[in-house]
């Protein structure tokens, strides 16, 4: 008995030693995410096993360092269709549950022949076919006849980079795309401007007048001339990847390589990448690893008799919400999938990024459906998906490994600490993470508080609610809010109205309202940035109606799918006093040099009054949102010197009532005991409902 309570004794101490060794471990190594938030302290063991995780699968993916993260991801070299050495072709797909594959197109009258049966590489689960030059041509039609135990199916290839639709039957199939004159990129080399990075979201196929697709070159030669006029330096492209259905927005992704035809040829997408950067604009794409289209005959749902190929297998293989299909980020074989798929948008098409859509539903078992996130527990309770977030920090390690300057942002709502942090520091690695709280507290807002109830404390502190050591991009609102369902800032403010009393001259209440606000809402989002801003395509000037894309509901009618650039272009509506007025804020941002880095310091605040001003830099800010009392000669302490009107919501060309002189030079008044702190006075005509900005004159 004494010799067990002894051992028993000896192993509680050696615990307890074992214990204290690893939390000194745990303290010693201190990554920087744990330093910057001590509440963060309690979950360290899951914090630096994360970390730990992600370093091993690296370890795991390059043979302990003997290749690259980089190496690892060239699967689309491999992969697909390509040109031999020899000049014939070879194709090569990742089909473990398949018995025999033939390739069958427009060459062979879509029959399965010999000549075109693939054969399965040694005791992988890869399968190739090598075939003579003039076995395929440019532009040849072609699918995988994939046969399985007990089933066979007509596939398009997994790693496909061309898929087209047939007009007619709306059957999609691969294509062969082997230009005889490759395209000739004109930039070579862009490092995209970040200081602030300022979005412009778009999608390529709503993006003209027409009730139809629009098209890359549509989009190039109409669109982008647009934007940077309008001051953005860049362009976040929706539904690129290839998807079968247009109303999915883009995001029932069927074919990860192709980017989609319905919207042109892969050389016209290079051809507006390129132009967008000769005129100073990165591009970045929404990409879709979060889940996939169910489809079977066109998507990844049942590539070879096994559904469970690329997808969690039970409970956790469909989306409840989303109706689709969720990968499974344990198997290496869909890691080498996904980051070759990163890897592959960057270096052929020379995107210089990427947002990352439906980050929360990676991330948690649930996919964050029904959860509240009220504390810290919730983001280390294991009710996460580890392996996710292994793929996620490995994808941005990729990514600016790839292209150092490459710009990485997480749609992501649940608020999970380290996501927008460099991995060094335990973090997950994106750049920057999407404001969501923003976007949702503006139209809540506006839907349940009177003009008179809004209080400046509460927006100033909204709009700034978010990590210090984590990039934001902030937004008003999102392109959500602009489906059929739901309703824009603009629509919310002045609904109906619109029709009937934006034209200059007709405004009623309701339009010089909306008008207003809208103004404020938008300055007061964009001037409190700690990382970027951004826009979606036609909310800066207030597009009218909302977003409805061709379905059975509307009889597949292209009327919603459309912006009507004519409204803005038509001096005889309003609409361009909300165009004119993006334009000046986004000029304004950019006299303070990096505003994004520039501290906001709150100068006052005054919920009674509905006051609030602040200061980044030599600019400061100041709004009234009182919706009817204006005030004359309202002080605010502020550094001593001059200042002068740089943007003011008043001003009569954004529809304002020009109240004030902006061309006077304002100075601070002496007081003995501010003037110890280098302060004055300085006191200003605040018309009601207004915001301006004003800069310091420097000597």
């Amino acid at each position: 008995m004494a010799t067990t309570k002894k051992a028993a004794s000896a192993k509680s101490k050696a615990k307890t030693k074992g214990a204290k060794a690893k939390s000194e471990a745990v303290q010693a190594s201190q990554l920087k995410l744990l330093r910057n938030d001590k509440y963060l302290a309690e979950y360290s063991e899951a914090i630096e096993g994360r970390h730990q995780f992600a370093l091993q699968k690296i370890s795991e993916l390059t043979q302990k360092g003997k290749t690259t993260l980089s190496d690892f991801a060239d699967g689309y070299l491999y992969f697909g269709l390509h040109r031999a050495p020899d000049g014939g072709w070879v194709l090569r797909e990742w089909a473990p549950n398949a018995t025999k594959i033939y390739v069958v197109g427009d060459f062979n009258k879509w029959q399965e022949k010999t000549k075109y049966a693939m054969k399965r590489i040694r005791n992988t689960g890869n399968w190739e076919v090598k075939l003579p030059a003039d076995a395929l041509r440019h532009g040849d039609l072609y699918k995988l006849s994939v046969h399985w135990d007990g089933g066979q199916g007509e596939r398009i290839p997994a790693w496909v980079t061309r898929v087209v639709q047939d007009e007619q039957t709306k059957i999609f199939s691969a294509q062969v795309w082997d230009p005889a004159t490759p395209y000739s990129w004109k930039v070579k080399h862009f490092r995209p401007d970040t200081n602030p990075l300022l979005i412009y979201e778009c999608h390529i196929g709503m993006a003209q007048d027409a009730e139809r697709v629009g098209t890359y070159r549509e989009f190039k030669d109409n669109v982008l001339p647009r934007i940077v006029k309008d001051g953005y330096n860049c362009i976040q492209i929706m539904a690129i990847q290839e998807h079968p259905y247009y109303g999915s927005f883009g995001y029932h992704v069927s074919s990860f390589f192709a980017a989609s035809s319905r919207f042109g040829t892969p050389d016209e997408l290079k051809e507006l990448i390129d132009a967008a950067h000769q005129q100073g604009l990165a591009v970045i794409m929404d990409i879709v690893h979060s889940h996939a289209v169910k489809n079977e005959m066109e998507g990844l749902g049942n590539f070879c008799g096994d559904p469970n190929q690329y997808f969690y297998p039970g409970d956790r293989h469909e989306h409840p919400a989303w109706d689709s299909l969720c990968f499974d980020y344990g198997k290496n074989e869909v890691l080498h999938f996904l980051l070759s798929n990163c890897k592959f948008w960057l270096e052929e098409y020379h995107f210089d990024g990427f947002r990352f859509d439906g980050v929360t539903s990676m991330l948690y078992y649930s996919h964050g459906l029904g959860e509240a996130f009220m504390s810290y527990a919730d983001y280390y309770n294991g009710g996460q998906d580890d392996n996710a977030i292994c793929y996620l920090t490995l994808a941005n390690e990729l990514i600016h490994k790839v292209n150092p300057s490459a710009i990485t942002i997480a749609e992501e709502v649940s608020g999970m600490p380290g996501l927008a942090a460099p991995f060094r520091d335990g973090g997950y690695g994106f750049d920057y993470r999407m404001a969501m709280n923003i976007p949702d507290y503006w139209i809540k807002t506006i839907k349940e508080l009177r003009d008179e109830d809004w209080k400046p404390s509460s927006l100033f502190w909204e709009v700034k609610n978010r990590r210090a050591d984590e990039k934001t991009i902030s937004y008003c609102e999102s392109h959500d809010q602009a489906l059929v369902g739901d309703k824009t800032l603009i629509f919310r403010l002045v609904d109906a109205d619109m029709y009937w009393h934006f034209k200059k001259g007709d405004q009623n209440y309701a339009a010089d309202r909306g008008i207003a606000l809208h103004k404020m809402i938008r300055l007061l989002t964009a001037s409190t940035i700690n990382g970027g801003y951004l826009n979606f395509m036609g909310n800066e000037f207030g597009h009218p109606e909302w977003r409805d894309f061709p379905r059975e509901g509307n009889g597949w009618s292209h009327k919603y799918a459309r912006r009507q650039w004519n409204l803005v272009d038509n001096p005889e509506l309003c609409y361009h006093y909300l165009g004119d007025f993006d334009q000046a804020m986004i000029k304004t941002l950019k006299k303070e040099k990096a505003i994004q880095k520039t501290p906001v310091t709150e100068i006052w605040h005054n919920d009674g009054d509905q006051i609030l001003a602040f200061g980044r830099g030599d600019l400061l800010f100041f709004f009234n949102f009182s919706p009817f009392r204006s005030y004359d000669g309202y002080g605010f302490m502020v550094p001593e010197g001059a200042y002068d009107y740089l943007l003011n919501t008043d001003d009569t060309r954004f529809g304002g009532n020009g109240l004030n002189d902006d061309s006077m030079r304002h100075f601070t008044n002496w007081d003995a005991q501010l003037a110890r702190d280098g302060k004055g006075w300085l006191q200003l005509y605040l018309p009601a409902r207004s915001a301006c900005v004003l800069r310091r004159v420097k000597n």
